[in-house]
């Protein structure tokens, strides 16, 4: 633990490691102030993080794509034979 002196506008330096870092600034009661190291995600992209099992599927598919794991492609020939099977409707 250290101590440090605010300036005359009530700022303090935090030093190097929080240097040109987003930070979120919590006001824990009167007396005491919080400050996280934080990151920005877009908030199209939170419902990701705040889906618990969304998120393992995703971390899942990355870790199997690194071992270059991949399900089977669809069977176009298979597929294309079958639409020539079907009749036209009309």
């Amino acid at each position: 633990m250290q101590t440090k002196t605010t300036d005359s506008k009530g700022r303090i330096t935090l030093g190097d490691r929080f240097a040109n870092r987003t930070v979120i600034i919590e006001e824990v009661d009167d007396t005491e102030v919080r400050v996280t190291l934080a990151r920005i995600i877009p908030e199209r992209e939170a419902w990701l993080y705040e889906n618990r099992e969304a998120k393992e599927a995703v971390s899942r598919g990355i870790e199997q794509a690194k071992q270059r794991r991949f399900a089977k492609g669809p069977d176009l020939a298979g597929d294309a034979k079958l639409a020539d099977q079907i009749e036209d409707e009309g």
